[in-house]
């Protein structure tokens, strides 16, 4: 038997690698294994040594990966009943079995599945396949009917089951209405008309109608029946109108409202989106608009809306009015909590804004931390240390565990992800911390975001006091060294760091913003040559000094384009353009203000967050902290500020 020549090669390759062991990491000899696995170059009995790798089986993963569609089935059982209690296991099932589903092999569909696989294309095939097996039993129409019921477009794998499930007589005329209902509450009206098919004539025509209106709205609707469900498609029509052009879902809601019969909650549906989508903008009619929603149809989110739009506005007392209508656990939150005693002490309250202000300065945030900085007090902070240091060696060794940091430490995070997460599912807390502190020690820092403060579906606050996970403080040297040659606060880069990529020097989003700092190729070619450093090219992002080089220097130019600190971290994130509307809209307005108007979600959290995250690193990085208040506005020279652990506060009687 001949060995194909890319086999023969890796063959030499693997000699190679067994020879040069003493000279190379068992993690660069399995990335490079992997590799040539993914081309297609990968032969397991040239691999004797590479079998003892821990991660092994994701390298034969790999290359089964590269030839699933001809794949033998006894092959593809074979790894499963190898790895069966393996993440690998469950990651290679995923995409076998839609390789069997893609050949129509049921009875190899069927041998491989598992019930907790939750992709809906698959159970689909699963569908498929017990009933080309003979196994479409009652059993089987109560799951088809459950993926039906569902408002959301499905894959095109569950075409044959609902084409099935109707031919056994499953699809009732009622059963179609209620995926048609569900669909009209997405604003989905190719759904909607999916849903339809199979209607008596009448009613799908009825239903057509229903779902153009949800496309464009329509005059032919004034006729429809004033049904239940006419007041509820047109309702909802108008609302997603409301989303693109608030306007003219004004204007055309009273003819539909009185034509059909809209109660209030159907009308306050239309009007909640009318206000939300003018109030994102800080239209002219933003107030007016909120005003006409009835106080019953408000949630959180038009709340903290109403409060921004008087703001925006400078309307102080209306602003105050806004917040004080939350309900109390709104108002509870630091942010809220923050701005009542801003505006009480506008409004002249001094004595009240006084114990707002002390109670929102109990929270280590960004409210908090303004809080404290308008009375005087020091910040509060109350790091918890649990003992978990005896749990660290036993989830070190851990085998899920040790995969997963091999895998991440060769740049497979995906893969890691994997074995992380069913390593956690059986971790106590106190493992489960312990396996933050092992992945921290690989690198890998954003396990103290994604695996503290909840677990299991339970809320675990204590942990997001574990300031030393959470904050982590990696290429130190670098941040101050490059922060120093610029002007700048090392903490503000590292807070920059933690907020964009926590500390991940592969980080790459779907912008293309790439490593710790998350810049874009061209912004780094141009900051680079703006201040002198060779250019590398785009993959020199990924190189943490290169990055933290770039990244200053590029927060350099947005401060001193920018002026103040607060708007330099907005343009960081939102741009230049969106930038400069929020400095025309609000000028002369005070950071806090200022910030807490911004339109953008995303950004105004943002500039909140990195600020706040500078403090913690200050204090992480000297033990106290420039007061935000001067942080926020780029003055340096302010007197220090300690941390302290306030002590609980006494019940009230």
């Amino acid at each position: 038997m001949h060995m194909p020549k890319p086999r023969m090669l890796l063959a030499a390759m693997l000699l190679a690698f067994a020879g040069a062991a003493p000279a190379q990491s068992s993690d660069a000899r399995m990335r490079a294994a992997i590799e040539a696995a993914e081309r297609g170059q990968f032969d397991a009995s040239q691999s004797a040594q590479l079998q003892r790798d821990p991660i092994y089986g994701w390298l034969e993963y790999a290359a089964l990966r590269r030839d699933i569609d001809t794949l033998p089935a006894a092959q593809a059982q074979a790894f499963l009943s190898r790895y069966q209690d393996q993440a690998v296991a469950d990651a290679f099932r995923e995409v076998w079995l839609a390789a069997v589903a893609r050949r129509k092999d049921w009875s190899a569909l069927r041998a491989a599945w598992s019930p907790s696989i939750k992709d809906t294309a698959l159970r689909c095939a699963e569908l498929n396949a017990r009933l080309a097996t003979g196994a479409g039993d009652a059993q089987w129409t109560r799951d088809a009917q459950a993926i039906w019921r569902n408002g959301k477009s499905l894959p095109g794998a569950c075409e044959p089951v609902f084409e099935a499930l109707a031919a056994k007589g499953g699809l009732s005329p009622a059963l179609r209405w209620e995926r048609f209902d569900l669909a009209a509450a997405e604003w989905q009206p190719a759904v909607m008309r999916a849903a339809a098919r199979g209607l008596p004539a009448d009613e799908a025509t009825l239903a057509n109608d229903y779902a153009a209106f949800m496309e464009k709205v329509h005059e032919r609707a004034l006729d429809w029946p004033k049904t239940p469900r006419s007041r509820m498609v047109a309702s909802q029509g108008l609302a997603k109108l409301a989303k693109s052009n608030p306007a003219s879902a004004e204007m055309q809601l009273p003819r539909f409202a009185s034509a059909l019969g809209l109660d209030q909650a159907e009308r306050a549906r239309v009007l909640y989106q009318i206000a939300l989508w003018t109030v994102a903008s800080y239209e002219p009619d933003s107030a007016r608009r909120l005003d006409a929603v009835p106080d019953s149809a408000y949630d959180e989110r038009l709340h903290e809306w109403r409060a921004r739009e008087a703001m925006s506005r400078g309307d102080w007392p209306a602003a105050l009015a806004a917040i004080r209508r939350m309900d109390a656990a709104q108002r509870d939150n630091s942010r809220w909590k923050y701005f009542e005693a801003r505006l009480s002490e506008l409004g002249g309250d001094k004595a009240g804004a006084q114990a707002l202000y002390r109670a929102a300065a109990r929270k280590s945030d960004f409210h908090g931390f303004l809080a404290a900085d308008r009375i005087g007090l020091p910040y509060a902070l109350c790091p918890w240390q649990p003992d978990d240091a005896s749990a660290k060696p036993g989830v070190a060794r851990d085998p899920a565990i040790v995969r997963a940091m091999a895998l991440y430490r060769i740049g497979r995070s995906g893969w890691a992800q994997r074995e992380w997460d069913d390593a956690l599912t059986r971790f106590d807390d106190r493992q489960r911390r312990a396996a933050v502190a092992v992945a921290q020690d690989n690198g890998w820092f954003d396990r103290a975001v994604f695996a503290l403060g909840k677990a299991k579906g339970e809320s675990k606050p204590d942990e997001l006091r574990l300031y030393q996970l959470r904050f982590p403080l990696h290429h130190d040297a670098t941040i101050r060294r490059e922060a120093a040659k610029h002007g700048l606060d090392p903490a503000w880069v590292a807070a920059e760091i933690r907020a964009e990529s926590v500390f991940n020097p592969n980080a790459r989003s779907p912008a293309n913003a790439m490593g710790l700092m998350q810049l874009l190729p061209g912004t780094g070619a141009d900051t680079a040559r703006r201040i002198g450093l060779p250019w590398g090219g785009a993959d020199s992002l990924y190189d943490a000094d290169t990055n933290i080089a770039l990244g200053t220097a590029y927060l350099r130019q947005m401060e001193d384009k920018y002026g103040k600190p607060y708007v330099a971290i907005a343009a960081y994130n939102a741009g230049p353009t969106p930038t400069a509307r929020w400095q025309s809209q609000r000028p002369g307005f005070d950071p806090d203000f200022w910030i807490e108007t911004i339109s953008y979600k995303e950004t105004r959290e943002y500039v909140a967050r990195v600020l706040a995250f500078s403090v913690l690193y200050d204090w992480r990085m000297n033990g106290d902290a420039l007061p935000l208040s001067d942080r926020i506005r780029g003055v340096d020279s302010g007197k220090r500020k300690p941390f302290t652990c306030p002590t609980p506060e006494a019940p009230s009687s």
